[in-house]
This record gives structure tokens, sequence and C-alpha cells, in this order.
């Protein structure tokens, strides 16, 4: 059943994430000397990064997802108006090749009170006033290196559970783990940020992946042993994706296997799946990571009131955030081009109803599974 799904791909150029800590720290390194040798060529150091204003960020329908585009900017260590700031990217540049080098590994908060006061003892000087001036130097240096954060010891907050016939091995603290899915009892495995370095697929035998918006639904289906019962991996990212959540379920897409998502229905569940389908802006940067073009949408839509007569009395009422979110989507090329999609949010905003996931147990709490195992065996679902 699940195995005739069709299993697309993408192509874009993939970055230099998980290729080791002293890879890493090599590049931070190279950086540095490129700045002795500017140095010693009596020209003033500079530090160059993608540009991540709105106006550079672009949707390219060729690899099909959110990216940045080719506009740069040069904070140059002589100028008096960018000078703090690329003292302070060197600095963390610095600090995040010591975490390299001791194996530690910290939050970007961690990172910011590291560096809060680092001029020396004797100067009564903040390098840092707040973590909103540390927050985007990191990325400044995640585009430059051509890496992502984790890869520089910086880990960003798990979240996201899964179950299924997959196995992993983790390396980590010295330790190695084996991970098996399948064994993970009510809890699941919860994902962490960093899905790369020290950690890889030792097995996986499943179909398909599916996505789960909520963490609920994720618990009825687990209970019902879904992911037994149709050979599936099942993750549930908690509401709106993490970065490690989703680079998980962009390997997993990378080895080919079908990603299916199952939402509200919605202009907030909707949005997720299309974060995991096409990157979102404010991560543009990491669009090949973490983006999956091939994801489809099995529900829940619109168009399921006609299919299933009880859902038209499970209906609840829109709110005007509800439609406000819905006719931003509408805006959105990588949206608009679909036009199942803005059949689905015209019929929400015409409506101005919605329905969501858990509607699916009016019948009984195993209908979901039902329901899925229904759309996906007929392949009913939106790009």
């Amino acid at each position: 059943m699940a195995k005739e799904i069709t299993r697309a791909k993408t192509s874009a150029s993939a970055s230099d994430s998980g290729k080791g800590s002293a890879f890493i720290a090599n590049k931070l390194e190279m950086l540095g000397k490129d700045m002795l040798a500017q140095i010693d060529a009596d020209t003033s150091p500079t530090f160059t990064t993608a540009l991540r204003s709105k106006g550079n960020i672009i949707y390219d329908n060729g690899v099909g997802f959110i990216r940045l585009g080719d506009k740069t900017e040069e904070r140059t260590f002589i100028n008096v108006g960018q000078a703090r700031k690329f003292m302070q990217t060197v600095a963390i540049a610095s600090k995040c090749k010591k975490f390299l080098k001791e194996d530690a590994h910290t939050s970007i908060r961690g990172l910011y009170y590291q560096l809060k006061f680092s001029l020396g003892d004797t100067l009564d000087e903040e390098l840092f006033s707040e973590q909103s001036e540390s927050n985007p130097l990191v990325e400044d240096l995640e585009v430059a290196l051509n890496v992502k954060r984790e890869d520089l010891n910086l880990n960003t907050d798990r979240k996201g559970v899964v179950a299924g016939p997959m196995v992993l091995k983790d390396r980590f603290g010295g330790d190695e783990t084996e991970i098996d899915c399948t064994k993970q009892g009510r809890s699941g495995w919860m994902i962490p940020s960093d899905v790369d370095n020290g950690m890889e697929f030792k097995s996986i035998d499943a179909d398909y992946v599916l996505v789960v918006e909520k963490d609920a639904m994720w618990q009825r289906l687990n209970e019902d042993k879904f992911w037994r019962k149709e050979n599936c991996i099942l993750i549930t990212p908690k509401g709106q994706a993490s970065r490690g959540c989703r680079r998980l379920i962009r390997k997993l897409a990378s080895r080919k296997l079908p990603v299916i998502v199952f939402t509200d229905c919605d202009a907030w569940g909707w949005y997720i799946y299309w974060a995991i389908k096409s990157g979102s802006m404010n991560l543009a940067y990491l669009g090949n990571d973490i983006a999956t073009p091939e994801a489809r949408f099995v529900g829940v839509t619109m168009r399921d009131i006609k299919d299933y007569d009880f859902l038209e009395q499970l209906t609840i009422n829109a709110k005007e955030v509800d439609i406000k979110r819905a006719e931003e989507m509408l805006s959105y090329d990588w949206i608009s081009c679909h036009k199942d999609w803005v059949e689905e949010l015209k019929t929400v905003l015409k409506t101005k109803k919605k329905i969501e996931q858990d509607a699916l147990q009016g019948p009984r709490l195993s209908f979901v599974g039902d329901y899925l195992r229904e759309k996906i065996e007929k392949k009913k679902f939106l790009a």
C-alpha cells in the first residue's frame, strides 16, 4: 500500500553540516587566518556573510523551498559603525572554536553569558548588552561558514517525538547509545536539536513517515500502534516543528521515505505543513537542510466535510486571527501557485470555519487510524 507512494527528491547543494567537530573547527580557524592575512597585508580585516533581510529571501521554484539570494554584506573592523559588531562576531567564532575543542555544548543563551563581560578585568564595558545582539551574529556565522549552529556545539530546544521501525546510534558525551524507536513505550524518543553530529541511522524499515501536528493525537496513534500496523515512522513536532525535527524529517526524506503531514484544518496547522515543506523566511539560510519539498499533505482538509458527514457537526468557528493568517498564506508565492491550496484557503475565508484533527475521534477513538489509512491508500493528498 504505502510503498506505492511517489518518492520525489530535491536537487540542491548540501551544507557542510555534520562533517565533524574537527572539520568545523578548521573552518573557524581558517576564518581567523584570513583576517590575520588581511592585517599582514595592511588592510582592514573584513567579515562577509549573506544578507538575511527580507529583500534577499526568495522562493526558489526550481528546488521548491525558500532560500537566501545572492546579496551579501561586509563588516569591516576599521569602520566606526561596524567595529563593535565585527569584534562581537570574532568573539563568538573564537568561543565556538573553544566549545568544539572541549567537546562541550551550550545554548545560545549560555553563549551570551559566556561573552557578556569578556573584554578584560580592567574594562568596565560589556561585549554584549542583550542576547538580541548575539543571536543574529550566530546566524551570520552559520551562513558565512555554511553550517548550522548545532555544528558549532550550540544547542536549541528539544521538541518532537518519534516512534516506529528506526534504530539510531548516538555518540554523545563519551558514550555510544543505541536507540530503538520501537521500544520507547508511551513516551517515544525525544528528538534532540542536533541529529547530525555523532548520530547516525543504523537501520530504517519503514514505508513512509507520518508527521502529526499534535502530541495528543500522536499519543492516540501510538497507543493504537499505528506505526506498527502501517509500518511507518510516526513523528509529532508538537506544534510548529523545531530545527532538529525539521532536519530529521529532511534526512528521512533523503533516504527516499515519503513524508506525509497530518494537521488541523486551519491556517495555523496548514502553515506547520508549509514550514516543513518549503522552509520559512526566518530560516531561509537553512533551506536546503530543513525543507522537504517532496512532503505531501493528507489532511485535515475542508473537502473532508463532504467525504465524512459527521465532520459537518464538528466544525468550529474561525477566529479573526485565523482569517488573517489564511489571507497572509494566500499571498505567499509558494502556496498561491497551488490551485488546491488556494481553494482550501478561500473556503476557510468564505465559511469562517475550521476543523481540528481531534474531531476525527468523533465516531470512535480509533477512527483517526481508519481515516489516515483510507486517504493514504487512495493517495488523497494535497501538494
